[in-house]
């Protein structure tokens, strides 16, 4: 939601901020997650693990930095060739935040099916994990419109999200490697 929010920000410049600006950054977001739930849920279906789990975080955090990188030239470039904002505005936010946002969307499918060790508790644990998710979104919305923004301008933010995420990926994967090194019989 935060990568969502900062993106009305970095149209703003080009495009303005009205409501179909709006409309372009909310639909892709929705298409690309629906993609990424999509992908999430079937990449789960494959010998899931809290390694491949961190490498899902490892790759969204490299694939939000050409936000930072490349925002400004590709919206110069889109901004020049396409007189109406509409389509100027769904292209640039395609563009910028659609690949990043569908490897976002399989956190969450990917994160139930490594959660539910019991198929008969399946829906409690998809729900307390929705609501855990729905719970961050709101968090992270409110303090990066009341507080990020005003700290810190928007490619710090990303970066800092980028980090994040690279950071969560890492922390994965080095637990995976904890718990199957204690897995592993010990040698006579």
């Amino acid at each position: 939601m935060g990568i969502e929010l900062l993106g009305g920000r970095i149209l703003a410049p080009f495009f303005g901020s009205s409501v179909h600006i709006w409309g372009s950054i909310i639909t892709v977001f929705m298409l690309s997650l629906s993609f990424g739930y999509l992908l999430g849920g079937k990449l789960s279906t494959k010998n899931a693990s809290l390694s491949k789990y961190g490498l899902i975080f490892l790759i969204a955090s490299v694939m939000v930095l050409p936000i930072v990188l490349f925002a400004q030239p590709i919206m110069t470039f889109i901004f020049t060739h396409i007189e109406d904002s509409r389509y100027g505005s769904l292209l640039a936010s395609t563009a910028l935040f659609f690949i990043p946002t569908i490897i976002l969307g399989m956190i969450s499918p990917y994160s139930v099916r490594l959660l539910v060790t019991d198929s008969e508790k399946s829906g409690q644990v998809a729900g307390i994990l929705y609501f855990v998710s729905t719970l961050g979104s709101a968090l992270g919305t409110i303090i990066t419109s009341f507080y990020f923004v005003l700290a810190f301008d928007v490619n710090t933010i990303i970066t800092a999200f980028a980090l994040t995420l690279g950071a969560l990926g890492t922390l994965a994967i080095l637990l995976h490697k904890i718990v199957n090194t204690h897995k592993e019989p010990a040698h006579a």
